[in-house]
């Protein structure tokens, strides 16, 4: 396994782009996929070759107009990070230091192309069939093309600093539209440690590691509850921890709208009153399609029983005060569930073709929050903001 995952990342890697993206979207669910893909995975929120020093200078001169030594004090041609779609330098401005994010050239233009790569494979995984399959791509496909729009970043940035800016325990950077573009991205420099390296350094259960899941949890469930819009890449290459122990949130590129008529089933599904009513919870299932009309009794049966496994699973948090993200036995189930359903043959024979686009990057910032949640080993209270 590990050689094969290492040979897939390794042409992933080749892409940079989109497809690495996808890499990135499946190594949150530690369950989806064999250990070995999983660590090779990760890899994408950090390991990319870096672009060369004349052609950083050449990209800052076609979208900012000018050198980059013209317009900043001082600048680093050498990357400091590089993830999927870009890569940051250091830069000075009268006495502020900078991070300046560079998209790689032809990320966008390549995304059709990509995903077009990663299709035949994700149609196996998740044995979709039928034509409407194009929704779930077509859903990626527009949040990848959103997220090589660093304007848009830019505004949903601030529009998060502002809205959430209350919440304690939270930082986040200030945007500079003057040295931005739709392929640059200028904003502060904000110090602080990646969240999986404090957690290498500062292993959970502890009252800081607690502070910073509350802090994590309360800006999730705000977006998700308050707002109806949530920032939907919930990896470790999207937080520092600042030396005061703060939660810094620092890339804003994949946002999600989560639609009224799917906000409510989808929620109303981890109501124990739902969970009880066989009928009431069918009628959800076919409200967020998950059941479809042409679905005959067997299947209706089929899916019905294990999505209320999932869920009974999936929404433990959301039936205590307050929970334990480390306990061993919640990931322990998780993990025991995902093995069974892997080798479930009558599962393999189903049509995994079901339930509504919005469960792509819903579900995708769930993994992701939980995972990190995890990483830290923190308690968190459920409630402060909460359906």
């Amino acid at each position: 396994d590990e050689a094969n995952a290492k040979d897939i990342y390794d042409g992933l890697k080749s892409l940079k782009g989109s497809a690495l993206k996808v890499a990135q979207m499946l190594s949150m669910d530690r369950n989806l996929l064999p250990q070995a893909y999983v660590e090779q995975f990760s890899l994408s929120q950090f390991s990319v070759p870096p672009l060369s020093g004349p052609l950083v200078r050449k990209l800052v001169r076609k979208y900012l107009g000018a050198n980059p030594e013209v317009i900043f004090d001082t600048f680093a041609t050498q990357s400091i990070h590089a993830a999927s779609i870009g890569q940051v330098h250091q830069a000075v401005k009268n006495g502020k230091k900078l991070a300046v994010k560079i998209q790689y050239p032809g990320v966008a233009d390549s995304i059709g192309s990509d995903l077009s790569l990663v299709k035949p494979i994700a149609l196996r995984m998740f044995n979709l069939k039928g034509a409407d399959t194009d929704k779930f791509f077509k859903e990626v496909e527009i949040k990848l093309l959103e997220e090589t729009d660093y304007r848009l970043e830019l505004s949903q940035g601030q529009e998060v600093a502002q809205n959430c800016g209350h919440l304690p325990h939270l930082q986040f950077p200030n945007y500079y539209e003057e040295w931005s573009s739709d392929k640059i991205l200028t904003m502060d420099w904000m110090e602080g440690e990646h969240l999986s390296e404090y957690v290498e350094k500062h292993p959970g259960p502890n009252p800081e590691n607690d502070r910073l899941g509350q802090a994590l949890w309360d800006f999730y469930m705000y977006q998700m509850h308050v707002r109806k819009k949530v920032h939907a890449d919930p990896h470790p290459g999207n937080f520092l921890v600042a030396p005061n122990g703060d939660l810094i949130a620092i890339d804003f590129g994949c946002m999600k709208t989560v639609p009224e008529e799917f906000y409510i089933p989808y929620f109303e599904l981890s109501r124990p009153e739902i969970l009880n009513d066989e009928q009431d919870f069918q009628q959800r299932l076919r409200t967020l399609e998950i059941l479809t009309p042409n679905d005959k009794d067997e299947e209706i049966r089929f899916f019905t029983a294990l999505f209320h496994r999932m869920m009974l699973l999936f929404t433990q948090p959301f039936h205590q005060e307050d929970f334990d993200f480390g306990a061993s036995d919640f990931w322990d189930q998780i993990a025991a569930l995902s093995q069974e359903f892997s080798t479930d043959s009558q599962l393999r024979k189903m049509n995994g073709n079901r339930g509504s686009k919005h469960f792509i990057y819903i579900n995708r910032t769930f993994f992701g929050l939980y995972s990190l949640l995890n990483d830290l080993k923190a308690r968190v209270k459920i409630y402060n903001y909460t359906y």
